[in-house]
């Protein structure tokens, strides 16, 4: 492994930096270069930390844990590296300085009237008043020193300044005083703070001009085909190529997502436990290995349905049709941002989404409720699933019930949190470097309750909206799926005239229900002794005693709500056309008062 002293803080001169810095990864050559700016000497690393780094270890590379990456790599140069967190106290990167720093704990102890020597603290306030010292003692020699705290959110954790405790505002003076002190600035002096992520940490720490954050940012296809061959080198690649009949390429390419630790995971379980490794088990363990990452946040949308199975909505699906196209073709110039999915309750919103995952050939996931009760983690999970989500891209992402999910940036009452949510994700979803590569779905029946940022052109771009049937052809072809979805066999001629004349309103979550019912009464009549049959006089007289759980102002105000919404004239049914929006806007605004809302 690379140890010369011309490091990250060595005495090379700036112009030499590159040729040393060649094969460090794009993170920590940021890091180099920022540093020998000399305005920085405070760094927090965040994102991938816990994954392993590429190096070279002579002429061959070499994937390494981050804190030996840290020591022998980038402050290999340096003559002290020392290494805090709450759990191990302080430790040293060699023998030679744990020694100085006894000889030194001695002194200080002798001094201050403390019993270091015998027992080092490890409470962050004790720790930093001891190695404050230590640094001003080392730097006086001319030693160049580089600190790295590990878990550094158990330190300076995110938190409203009035709840501080007295340790957490002690320990942030220590580390905002290193960071612009011009004795430590103009010596050779590091500080690293490392976190997973950079919203667990104390904002004024995070946003001071002395500070530099830096991401690490989960691998990519090359860099995981570099992994892969790593692994396999001396005669594995062929035990593997045995075992596998994903090749080492298939097995770079269709991983995105995970890291070089969970790599090793699926790799280890074909060369050590003799398991064969096909593409329907590595699809499976990459689902399971990026939800486990993601805290189970994030749930892979998994269906062998396609947009064939929806009834209806001949618009909304032509369109995904043509989305659908264009993604495989890696069209993904032409692509929206993201898509707002509208519409009443049980209008097949979700159902409509997860066929065309179906259809597009990229990875769909669901964001679950990441929210969490306690300060700061909220944001930390959305920052964890964000990451994630570039990482995987191309994929698509769907928010269910995205008007209660997403927060907006003028709410209250929760020290800020949606406000923070609204930000990281209106940020993730106006990023064009993804467009066609992470496509949002914000699906919601009150479009009108999301904030209008996240609705706009560069961000929700396209508004589909969704209606219950409105035409006789509609409702047979929405009849048809829900029989076949719930095995009812009934010829349209007896089928009760009441479903497919438009005298009640249903949608296809009340047919559903419905032919459920009518199941339930046939196998109610059956002795057991043959199989139950569903029956037109049974559908009729379920028909006849059927009272859809629907609230009717309720939904004329989600149905008028997504026509307001909607971006495409042709998705309109034909009542909504020609209606004016003037007329629209003053019958939502009676619906609201009516059901006393907002």
């Amino acid at each position: 492994m690379a140890t010369t002293q011309t490091s990250a803080g060595g005495d090379g001169q700036a112009d030499s930096l590159e040729t040393y810095i060649a094969h460090y990864p794009e993170w920590a050559k940021t890091l180099a270069r920022r540093y020998f700016t000399k305005t920085i000497n405070q760094f927090v690393l965040h994102g991938n930390v816990r994954d392993l780094v590429p190096t070279e270890d002579g002429d061959e590379q070499a994937f390494v844990p981050l804190r030996e990456f840290l020591s022998r790599d980038l402050f290999a140069g340096r003559d002290i590296v020392i290494f805090y967190d709450r759990s191990s106290g302080i430790h040293f990167g060699d023998k030679a300085s744990q020694t100085d720093f006894n000889r030194a704990l001695s002194g200080y102890d002798t001094i201050f009237g403390t019993e270091y020597a015998k027992k080092l603290p490890k409470d962050p306030v004790r720790v930093f008043s001891v190695l404050d010292n230590y640094f001003r003692l080392r730097i006086a020699d001319g030693k160049r020193i580089a600190c790295i705290v590990d878990y550094a959110e158990t330190i300076v954790p995110m938190a409203e300044a009035a709840s501080y405790s007295s340790e957490d505002r002690n320990a942030l003076v220590f580390l905002q005083r290193w960071s612009h002190d011009p004795h430590l600035l103009k010596a050779d002096f590091t500080l690293v703070l490392v976190a997973e992520n950079l919203n667990d940490l104390n904002r004024q720490l995070v946003q001071s001009p002395y500070t530099e954050e830096i991401q690490i940012d989960i691998p990519d296809e090359t860099g995981r085909k570099g992994f892969v061959q790593w692994m396999l080198r001396d005669g594995r690649g062929a035990t593997f190529k045995k075992r596998s009949e994903v090749s080492q390429t298939a097995l770079a390419s269709n991983t995105a997502g995970l890291g070089f630790v969970q790599l090793r995971t699926i790799l280890a379980d074909v060369l050590e436990n003799s398991r064969r490794l096909t593409f329907e088990r590595l699809t499976e363990r990459k689902k399971e290995l990026i939800e486990a990452e993601a805290y189970g946040l994030l749930e892979f949308v998994h269906t062998d349905f396609t947009l064939d199975l929806v009834a209806g909505h001949d618009e909304a699906k032509a369109h995904l049709r043509d989305a659908a196209r264009a993604i495989r073709q890696g069209r993904h110039d032409v692509m929206p941002m993201g898509y707002l999915i509208a519409g009443p309750v049980g209008t097949g919103k979700t159902f409509l989404i997860t066929c065309f995952s179906g259809e597009i050939g990229i990875p769909m996931v669901k964001l679950k409720n990441f929210r969490s009760q306690w300060q700061g983690v909220t944001e930390g999970n959305l920052e964890k699933i964000l990451n994630l989500l570039r990482a995987m891209n191309p994929v698509a992402v769907m928010i269910d019930e995205a008007d209660a999910a997403l927060g907006d940036r003028n709410s209250s009452g929760d020290s800020g949190v949606s406000s923070r949510v609204f930000g990281q994700i209106a940020q993730a979803m106006s990023d064009t470097r993804f467009r066609g590569k992470i496509i949002w779905f914000l699906v919601t029946a009150r479009p009108d309750l999301m904030p209008v940022d996240l609705k706009r052109q560069g961000r929700a771009e396209e508004h589909i909206a969704l209606f219950y049937p409105s035409t006789r052809e509609s409702r047979e072809e929405l009849l048809e799926v829900m029989m076949k979805r719930t095995g009812v066999s009934l010829s349209m001629d007896d089928v009760p005239h009441t479903l497919l004349n438009g005298e009640r309103t249903l949608s296809g979550a009340d047919m559903e229900a419905l032919f459920t019912r009518a199941k339930f009464r046939a196998a109610a009549e059956t002795d057991g002794r043959k199989k139950a049959e569903v029956t037109s006089a049974i559908v009729q007289d379920v028909v006849d005693d059927f009272i859809p759980p629907t609230y009717p102002l309720q939904v004329e105000l989600q149905a008028l709500v997504a026509v307001l919404e909607c971006t495409s004239r042709a998705m309109l049914p034909e009542r909504y056309r020609e209606l004016e929006r003037e007329q629209i806007v003053r019958r939502v605004e009676e619906l609201k008062a009516l059901v006393g809302d907002g």
